[in-house]
């Protein structure tokens, strides 16, 4: 008899499936890349104009978890689609509640959104089972970005550059990395929806699946291994990110390997952005999953950003 995926409670109304307000813990506080804190360091992110550590995007995902299992079953498990643009930080001991509307009827995509409290938006965008025959919210936002102007951090990135294939694997005590010092098992201890398919075999699959917020950790955990070639030291968020599961799910203990591709370049007033698209297949060479990635760097964490830039293109920014 296989249990339950989520005993998480969830209110249905005519339009949305709506789940219930958490507090997600922020695990990155001793994050580091480039030899320095990151973002969500609270020291680090305060001299950026930030209250303190932020919770890291994709934690926000699990709170979808139950909503698009509910609306599709053993599919969202399976070939799911999450496709989100932040649009707010959130800090640990805020409640944040996931919103999920109801698809339009014969379709198999539909609005997602996450709010604080108070209203503000946390995050907006899409989810989707299989091939929703309608653009993502972050193929839809790609469609319509503007070409980076004068590059200083990113000037030797190049759109269609790919990284060499690299083996991934997440076993429940692996600590990953520098860029995820925590493990598994230390996330399903403080993972806001919680399920038995995460930690023992009482699914369909009869093994252990990750949850799809870790899937994230999964793909980047050997990204600094063939790093692009970015300038800096320089502290970078997550801005906007989909993680889509082709063939899923994908399971503990299995070796899966990534490749990423960078298919655009952007920016704005504070920041430029480096989008990568990450492949994940399995030991067959099927592949099981996709990760679109917008890493935006922080210009006024790059010291000698306005320097580079008069030296580069003339007149300031």
């Amino acid at each position: 008899m296989t249990a339950n995926a989520f005993d998480t409670e969830i209110t249905e109304t005519a339009e949305a499936l709506i789940g219930p307000w958490r507090r997600p813990r922020q695990m990155l506080q001793a994050q580091t890349y480039d030899a320095h804190a990151s973002i969500h360091d609270d020291a680090t992110a305060q001299k950026l104009g930030f209250k303190g550590g932020t919770i890291e995007g994709p934690t926000h995902f699990s709170q979808f978890a139950p909503l698009g299992e509910r609306l599709w079953g053993r599919a969202w498990l399976e070939t799911g689609c999450l496709s989100a643009h932040y649009r707010s930080v959130c800090y640990e001991g805020e409640e944040v509640q996931a919103i999920l509307s109801k698809p339009l009827s014969a379709t198999r995509q539909c609005q997602i959104q996450m709010v604080k409290r108070d209203g503000t938006e946390v995050l907006r965008g899409t989810a989707s089972v299989g091939e929703p025959h309608a653009a993502t919210a972050l193929e839809a936002r790609l469609a319509e970005l503007k070409p980076l102007a004068d590059p200083v951090i990113l000037r030797d990135v190049k759109v269609a550059q790919t990284s060499r294939r690299q083996t991934v694997r997440m076993a429940f005590d692996q600590i990953m990395g520098d860029l995820y010092p925590f493990s598994l098992r230390q996330k399903l201890a403080v993972i806001t929806e919680g399920s038995s398919y995460y930690s023992g075999a009482d699914n369909p699959w009869g093994r252990p699946i990750i949850p799809m917020e870790m899937l994230s950790v999964l793909f980047q955990y050997r990204s600094k291994d063939d790093p692009l070639p970015a300038k800096g030291p320089a502290v970078g968020l997550f801005a906007d990110q989909e993680i889509t599961l082709v063939k899923g799910p994908l399971f503990v203990d299995e070796d899966y390997e990534v490749e990423r591709e960078v298919v655009a370049l952007s920016g704005s007033r504070r920041t430029e952005s480096a989008w990568a698209k990450t492949r994940v297949f399995d030991k067959t060479g099927t592949m099981v999953a996709t990760m679109l990635l917008n890493m935006a760097t922080l210009k006024d964490s790059y010291a000698p950003y306005e320097e580079e830039h008069r030296r580069l293109y003339g007149a300031g920014r």
